[in-house]
């Protein structure tokens, strides 16, 4: 099982690292990190960097294709990533993205008229490009699923072993993660969130979007 992984300045790290360390458990699997150019990718906060090993000229097709979330302005953009995409899209037992990922799958011309999610506050940009906004951890329609914010990549991964290798597999992919999430607080989702907490997380986001685009990445 061929596993890509594609990387892009501004990558959100969990949303590429969360997916990778429940795929590795899959027998049999191979991971690839692959980047437009091969090398150091600069994440989304600017405090480290994730590497590259292949280029997109070096790989043509995957079983599994992982589009993480990030500044995700800079691959929708991209004439090369978004045709790369769709060339190895053809390949695909499942096209995956995590996050604003699922941006990049639309800019790309591949969620036309599907049901897919992203981070809740770009339901309405993963609308403009063409996609059914849906709430939900994870949605599948055929071989592309897209799961919710950050941490989804976790469950939407787990779901891929299940998929793949048995749920046997996915609950002991769980159990050796130690996946059993008990947060303190009951505030991880818009209907969860008060109206207050929510007004404000909303207008941090845009500020943080608004710092991106006035950064030359």
């Amino acid at each position: 099982m061929e596993i890509v992984i594609m990387l892009y300045d501004g990558v959100t790290v969990l949303d590429a690292f969360g997916p990778y360390e429940v795929l590795r458990i899959g027998e049999g699997s191979t991971i690839k990190f692959v980047a437009k150019n091969k090398g150091l990718i600069q994440l989304d906060s600017k405090m480290g960097y994730v590497h590259a090993d292949y280029s997109f000229s070096e790989v043509a097709s995957a079983d599994i294709l992982v589009i993480p979330g990030g500044y995700q302005q800079n691959p929708m953009n991209d004439k090369e990533t978004l045709d790369w995409i769709r060339k190895i899209h053809e390949t695909t037992k499942y096209t995956t993205t995590v996050c604003t990922g699922s941006l990049i799958l639309g800019a790309a011309g591949l969620l036309n008229g599907i049901e897919a999610t992203s981070h809740w506050a770009t339901y309405d940009i993963l609308h403009s490009l063409g996609a059914i906004p849906t709430e939900g951890r994870v949605i599948r329609h055929g071989k592309i699923i897209t799961a919710a914010g950050v941490s989804a990549g976790i469950d939407m991964a787990l779901n891929l072993v299940a998929w793949e290798w048995g749920e046997d597999a996915g609950k002991a992919a769980q159990l050796i993660l130690e996946y059993d999430p008990q947060p303190p607080f009951d505030s991880g989702s818009p209907k969860k969130a008060s109206p207050q907490l929510l007004e404000q997380v909303s207008a941090k986001i845009k500020e943080i979007e608004k710092q991106k685009t006035e950064t030359d990445w």
